[in-house]
């Protein structure tokens, strides 16, 4: 049985032109292609640009490197990379990406087998196996491997529950270190679900479940939502952020309010750096020194939110939008800047702020990625994906007007 089979679809007909989707080109407008490729090389290059000086603050960054981070730079230890940290024996740095791009490719891969909505069971069924089974090039690790030899603890976890402890997969996120580690991979949703927020975070909610819980899932479901709300035409950073405010609950809400009040105070990153931390600080569980997190740290809670999401909202509100401000901001704030970074250059991205080429090319050289490759994927399933919502919502309307309801005015 198929896929689409499973979930009682049918292949659908030909739509009429006023119901495809394809509104007449109009070269003053970022159009679909072009919001889904910017968000995803945007990503991409956000996570290589964070990635060598993740775990830092922004002081250590600046004595590190000489003064802030412009560009692509080496390996914090420099050539010590596989040595220094024995646990993390990974090569951060000289354009490589991390696992952020690598899940959020992984997903993109589902999508292309599903070629429609997804659920915690496709999670299940579809990347749990390709991260166990198929061998790609792993920038970091510099060899050919399966993607589970470089996931942290917390995305292994999708392996231990759903391959070994076959847990429901719409509960197996229960009991895992809340983190980013869902929210990092979500852009794909909210670009399948353009331009409908609403749509993206009950869908990312839904596939999130498999990974995570509380505040971690949380997270996913408004990261997919701000995505949508930026791949919308006309869309601003502030109205990205009032379709997360739409939303959010709980910890996450109030931190994502905070953070971007404070940060419609400025208009500069470096200014914006200390003040952003300090918004986010009370609703942040992992404490000041993100490399020996508090007691309480990623534990589950209503009060709480993970740092990234509102932060990388913040830095995309200080930059007006503007990709390269937004990403080095993000990357200069340090602490977990290479999931910062890849949520900022998403946003930005979608928002149709041009990603540097030299950028996208040297990280697509580094990583031996084609990182235009998994855009175009994600496009043609966008396009398959919201005809078929089209003809579900004509099928339900039709239903409902023969129920008595209210016949569609338009």
């Amino acid at each position: 049985m198929t896929p689409k089979e499973s979930k009682g679809l049918e292949e659908p007909e030909e739509l009429e032109e006023e119901e495809s989707g394809r509104a007449p080109a109009d070269p003053s407008v970022h159009g679909l292609d072009e919001r889904i490729t910017g968000a995803l090389v945007g990503a991409a290059v956000g996570d290589a640009l964070g990635g060598p000086v993740e775990g830092y603050s922004p002081e250590q960054i600046a004595e590190r490197h000489g003064g802030r981070v412009h560009g692509i730079v080496g390996p914090w230890h420099g050539d010590a990379w596989r040595t220094a940290r024995p646990i993390a024996p990974y090569h951060k740095g000289d354009g490589h990406v991390t696992d952020d791009t690598l899940m959020t490719h992984a997903l993109i891969r589902v999508y292309a087998r599903v070629r429609d909505h997804l659920d915690a069971y496709a999670i299940a069924d579809h990347l749990v196996p390709d991260l166990m089974t198929n061998p790609r090039w792993i920038p970091e690790l510099e060899t050919e491997t399966l993607p589970l030899h470089r996931l942290f603890l917390a995305e292994k976890w999708l392996v231990t529950r759903l391959a070994h402890g076959h847990a429901d997969p719409r509960e197996a996120g229960v009991g895992n270190i809340v983190n980013c580690g869902a929210a990092m991979y979500m852009a794909p949703v909210g670009l399948v679900n353009a331009a409908n927020p609403a749509a993206a975070y009950a869908e990312a909610l839904d596939i999130a479940g498999a990974h995570q819980s509380s505040y971690g899932r949380e997270a996913a479901g408004v990261l997919a939502a701000a995505v949508a709300a930026a791949a919308t035409p006309g869309a601003t950073p502030d109205s990205v952020v009032t379709a997360c405010l739409s939303l959010a609950k709980d910890g996450t809400r109030e931190a994502i309010e905070t953070v971007c009040e404070v940060a419609r105070g400025y208009t500069d990153f470096e200014s914006a750096l200390r003040p952003l931390r300090a918004a986010v600080a009370p609703y942040d569980t992992v404490g000041p020194d993100y490399r020996a997190p508090s007691l309480a740290a990623r534990r589950p809670s209503r009060l709480h939110t993970i740092e990234e999401l509102p932060v990388a909202l913040g830095m995309v509100l200080v930059s007006g939008g503007d990709y390269r401000h937004a990403v080095l901001g993000a990357v200069n704030y340090g602490r977990d800047c290479d999931s910062i970074a890849t949520m900022a250059g998403a946003l930005a991205g979608a928002l149709g702020s041009p990603v540097p080429e030299d950028w996208a090319k040297a990280v697509a050289e580094a990583s031996r990625l084609d990182l235009w490759a998994p855009a175009r994927t994600l496009t043609e399933v966008a396009r398959e994906v919201f005809a078929r919502d089209v003809r579900r919502r004509r099928a339900h309307e039709r239903a409902f007007t023969a129920l008595g309801g209210t016949a569609c005015s338009d």
